[in-house]
């Protein structure tokens, strides 16, 4: 089934499309939740709430937009809302690694590289990483992760979260400041034996 397929038996209340959206999205939509969220519980949690919005107010679906755009802007707002209700929206630290590390195709939830020496170190940094994305604003960690672990262009980020482009290369540049500033701290106080 394709995306304009799903869509048409989406806006007739279809049930297998529905199931076809969840089963081509869920992961995606899982993730981003996680990235969001910081656990797999509330990352669950919102995750069942996108896909009830999505199945209750599809009418909203705008006809010619991308169902990978809207879904990520429905999991975006769920997200915001959750973390709003438990009072676990992140204040943004002070404005002032990642350049490297987001250029290397080190996402978080990429399979371990089979040298177990690599695999170790790689984990290392993807939980530095989770533990810094946890510092920053909501906003911030949406924009980096759709830029450097699902690699969308700019322009479908701003379309995904209803931004200008403007505004997501602020949070970019804002979220990629942060973090390296949080990724020095700990990188500090572990490397005295590392002379690279």
């Amino acid at each position: 089934m394709d995306e304009n397929t799903i869509i048409e038996g989406m806006t007739r209340g279809d049930q297998r499309a529905f199931r076809e959206l969840v089963e081509r999205y869920k992961k995606k939509v899982f993730y981003l939740a996680l990235d969001m969220a910081g656990n797999p519980v509330d990352a669950e949690d919102i995750s069942q709430e996108v896909f009830l919005k999505v199945f209750r107010s599809f009418r909203t679906f705008k006809k010619g937009a991308r169902l990978g755009s809207w879904l990520y802007r429905v999991t975006y707002n769920a997200s915001i809302d959750h973390l709003r209700k438990k009072g676990a929206a992140p204040e943004p630290v002070e404005d002032d690694v990642l350049e490297r590390l987001s250029g290397s195709g080190h996402g978080l939830h990429q399979s371990a590289p089979p040298d177990p020496a690599e695999a170790a170190e790689t984990g290392q940094i993807q939980d530095r990483i989770a533990r810094a994305l946890e510092t920053i604003s909501p906003q911030e960690r949406a924009v980096f992760v759709l830029r450097h672990y699902e690699d969308l262009m700019l322009k479908d980020i701003a379309e995904s979260l209803g931004l200008s482009i403007g505004s997501v290369k602020s949070y970019l540049f804002r979220a990629v400041r942060k973090l390296q500033k949080e990724l020095r701290r700990p990188a500090l106080m572990s490397s005295h034996g590392d002379l690279r």
